[in-house]
């Protein structure tokens, strides 16, 4: 329990409006947060710290679904931290996205009539940062309107001038330590971005080609390969079979003539051919196939390059210039000219990398990129989770995590375009290779240049965690604020950006952890499960569902759906719900008020408090610890349902409403229940504030006349139980429900009074009986009362004189042809399931579907004939 009136003076209590109307209280009360200073960290505090940074999001991005999602998990272990006395800093900042930022730029100067070699490299870095300064950022002011509770004086960007430095000066100690290297291998080419991408920014999908087999050699010297990229045979320099396999013996070592090329190539024997798939031989294209590439590497075999950055043909006469897709049906069309076609599938389903930023067919081409050394990181980054300096929750997402780490490849940093950090590497005119940090001058000189290229997104972006506190420099917020504590992050980046933050973090930081746990969340689904895409007209402005419902209600939504690690289905329907929810808590504490809630004085004892009291203190402090235990699980769901249940069903439906006979007889018992309803009141709102910081902030201030529940105490667990007065309440909760269910059964409306007496004499349900007749609208007996129904319940009876509010008769005849009916479908249902014809033919689903039939029509001839019990005699 929390001591009000020894925390914080009480103000006289102001009448809440008569609605909640959330635009005119969220942004006026958040920029009030922002000026009173309540998100901004203190390094020199003595306090605990609590970190989490927040995934940049790209600077070229606005406010999805998915973003709200994380950043109200990531608020409410904020504010939570921060009520329980922590230094809690939630640092925010943006990512500079290189290839979808240039792009944007891009887009317009094509608009314009030009291209970015029109202005040159320098002006047209210059040019995206203005694009920057106008456009970019929109998603900081609607981070705003979700109520994100980020340090904003601690603002970062990750080609800021400190982070610029972090970059610089990571990469020079990667690469004296030998773990930057220069190497021309196979990459993943985007002839749209005109850039290398990353193995994880390329995305796999089923698209229908053309398998076609083709003969290479003559006669007996003559084997058959499939190949669904026709057009690259044009840079083949061997061709593959197994060592074992009998069928080439023959060949192996053999020089064999390659189709439309004046060429002769070798039949060699390699053990990664699998004799079993198609002819068991294959064509090698070093240049243009990973495979290809490491069994040219393994027999020394040339690597011809045949097409150019933009996808385009650059070899022999008949097929110079011709784009790709082109030169493949050419190609197909002159092999067949020479009968080289031996068999052709189209269309042939198979799996194709397409960039994940402009979704062009990536094309594997021989590449002098920079690469990381990852074996030695990423083997640091796995033992950080096996030995549980690092916890993944949920665990079961650390399989993901390992299949990761314990086999990555190593990492192309190198892109090809002009916005982002680039390489620090100069060129001399005799071969000089100079790697220059941030404090270092260049070398100059006639001759001398700088690497044209610039890092990976991910590059800078891996050393957030560390980089956003001030490192390389031994800073305050380094000493205080890191490690992190809480990496909250989608599942789906696992690869792209949580395991690079653990290689970084481990190795600059001296084996130091970036992050005590990693808490990983599903993706924002429609309510039907479908994936949520700005193509698919099912993709929701989260803006749009604040402007009409309020934050609040969004937040609570999408943390009821929190479940570790799975997808959240969210529609339109469960916001409204929660805007519901939000206007409970506003019109239930309203009444409060009204009727003499307060937080004035110290609790009354016990033994002044009523049964009703009591049990609302116990379960509010079980409600506590249950609350406390799902935030230290990172189980939101379960916590959102948990105090919705709490507050909406024990606090306002049967709390306030058992309490309101005593609140309208006044007296002391009214006063004790007044300190108690405000206690609980107080209390939920600090509960539910994480999640649901305005509606709780507004209501909670003018209940308490505290300054703000920003900077409130997060209540604590009291150990206050009573069991005695819990089965108490339970028994007239029992009697209540019972007997609503039996007026609804008998058509009778909400408010309708109904005659009735109560036998509770030796209960524990005596001291209630004034609450219960309110709550169920029932009048006392009064002459000529005839107990027409009688229903025994919880160990008391309650009678009801029905003979004025309904027709016995015509209620008779209705549930008799309800029964009627009810039997008719039990005896159907009954009659297939006994019909062994029938079960052999019918699909499974359709016999569960009558199965269902058969379980409701018993359901409903059990209720009917309860019904028909309970009725008085016509």
């Amino acid at each position: 329990m929390t001591e009000n009136a020894q925390q914080q003076p009480t103000a006289p209590i102001t009448e809440l409006p008569t609605q909640y109307t959330p635009a005119e209280v969220e942004g006026t009360l958040y920029e009030r947060w922002v000026e009173k200073g309540y998100f901004t960290a203190d390094a020199k505090s003595d306090k605990p710290p609590y970190t989490i940074v927040i995934p940049p999001p790209n600077v070229t991005g606005s406010l999805h679904l998915g973003h709200a999602f994380q950043h109200t998990l990531m608020d409410a272990l904020t504010r939570r931290k921060r009520m329980q006395g922590y230094e809690a800093l939630w640092l925010p900042g943006m990512d500079h996205a290189g290839i979808a930022t240039q792009n944007k730029v891009e887009q317009q100067l094509a608009e314009e009539g030009k291209s970015r070699h029109d202005l040159g490299r320098e002006e047209f870095v210059e040019r995206v940062w203005q694009w920057k300064e106008e456009y970019g950022g929109r998603i900081l002011g609607q981070m705003r309107r979700l109520g994100d509770g980020v340090d904003w004086s601690r603002e970062r960007f990750t080609m800021d001038e400190g982070l610029s430095k972090a970059v610089l000066t990571i990469f020079k100690r990667l690469y004296e330590d030998e773990l930057i290297y220069r190497a021309e291998r196979i990459i993943n080419w985007c002839p749209r971005c005109l850039t290398a991408i990353s193995d994880i920014e390329v995305e796999y999908q089923e698209d229908a080609g053309e398998l076609v087999s083709i003969r290479y050699g003559e006669g007996e010297d003559s084997l058959v390969v499939a190949t669904t990229r026709a057009e690259t045979m044009l840079g083949d320099t061997a061709v593959a079979v197994h060592p074992d396999d009998e069928r080439y013996q023959h060949l192996i070592g053999k020089q064999i003539k390659l189709p439309l090329t004046d060429r002769t190539i070798p039949v060699v024997a390699d053990a990664h051919v699998d004799p079993a798939f198609g002819t068991g031989a294959v064509k090698v294209t070093p240049a243009h196939d990973p495979n290809d590439f490491e069994i040219g590497r393994r027999h020394d075999l040339p690597s011809l390059t045949i097409m150019d950055e933009h996808g385009v043909i650059t070899v022999h006469g008949p097929f110079l210039g011709l784009d790709r897709f082109e030169a493949r049906s050419t190609v197909v069309g002159a092999l067949k000219e020479q009968g080289r076609i031996v068999a052709e599938k189209r269309p042939y389903m198979h799996s194709v990398g397409h960039c994940s930023r402009c979704k062009t067919t990536v094309e594997p081409r021989l590449s002098l990129q920079w690469w990381v050394k990852v074996g030695p990181l990423a083997k640091a980054a796995g033992d950080a989770v096996r030995d549980g300096r690092v916890k993944i929750h949920p665990e079961d997402m650390s399989k993901r995590y390992f299949d990761w780490v314990d086999n990555m490849h190593d990492w192309c940093i190198s892109r090809q375009l002009w916005w982002g950090h680039r390489i620090p590497i100069w060129y001399g005119p005799d071969g000089e290779v100079v790697c220059v940090g941030p404090d270092e001058e260049p070398p100059s000189g006639e001759g001398w240049t700088q690497d044209s290229d610039v890092l990976d997104t991910w590059f800078s972006s891996g050393l957030w965690p560390f980089s956003t506190l001030g490192w390389p420099e031994q800073t305050e917020d380094l000493r205080k604020f890191y490690p992190t504590d809480v990496l909250l992050t989608g599942h789906d980046i696992i690869f792209f950006w949580v395991a690079r933050m653990m290689m970084f973090g481990l190795y600059a930081m001296d084996g130091q952890v970036p992050f005590h746990t990693i808490a990983l969340t599903g993706l924002v689904r429609d309510e039907f499960g479908k994936k949520m895409s700005k193509s698919n007209p099912n993709a929701v402005d989260p803006l749009v569902w604040m402007d009409a419902y309020g934050s609040d209600a969004v937040r609570f939504t999408l943390a009821n759906g929190a479940n570790p690690g799975a997808d959240v289905p969210i529609g339109e329907d469960w916001v409204k719900a929660s805007r519901n929810f939000t206007n409970k808590i506003w019109n239930a504490t309203r009444f409060a008020l009204m009727n003499g809630a307060t937080v004035e004085g110290p609790l009354p004892d016990a033994s002044q408090m009523s049964a009703t009291d009591r049990w609302i203190l116990s379960r509010l402090n079980t409600t506590v610890a249950q609350v406390d235990a799902y935030y230290d699980d990172y189980q939101f769901a379960k916590l959102a349902d948990a105090l919705y249940h709490f507050a909406w069903d024990e606090v306002f439906d049967w709390y306030v409403e058992l309490s309101k006979t005593t609140f309208f007889a006044g007296g002391e018992q009214a006063r004790v229940s007044g300190r108690v309803l405000g206690e609980v009141l107080d209390v939920t709102l600090r509960l539910l504030h994480p999640v649901i910081p305005f509606v709780t902030d507004a209501l909670w201030t003018t209940l308490t006349g505290g300054e703000s529940l920003v900077i409130g105490e997060w209540p604590a667990d009291s150990g206050f139980r009573d069991k005695d007065a819990e089965l108490e309440i339970e028994l007239v909760q029992r009697v209540v429900t019972e007997v609503r269910r039996f007026r609804k059964d008998q058509g009778l409306k909400d408010g309708q009074k109904v005659p009735a007496r109560l036998e509770l004499d030796g209960t524990a349900l005596a001291a209630h009986e004034a609450a219960i007749r309110q709550l169920l609208r029932l009048q006392p007996e009064g002459e000529g009362f005839a107990a027409t129904a009688t229903l025994p319940v919880a160990g008391a009876t309650v009678a009801l004189d029905l003979s004025g509010t309904i027709d016995v008769a015509a209620e008779r005849k209705r549930l008799a042809k309800d029964l009627a009916a009810a039997e008719k479908e039990k005896a159907q249902a009954n009659a297939k399931l006994g019909n062994e014809a029938f079960l052999a033919k019918a699909p499974d689903n359709v016999v569960d579907k009558i199965r269902g039939r058969l379980a409701k029509a018993d359901e409903d001839i059990a209720r009917i004939k309860a019904q028909l019990e309970r009725l008085p005699q016509a």
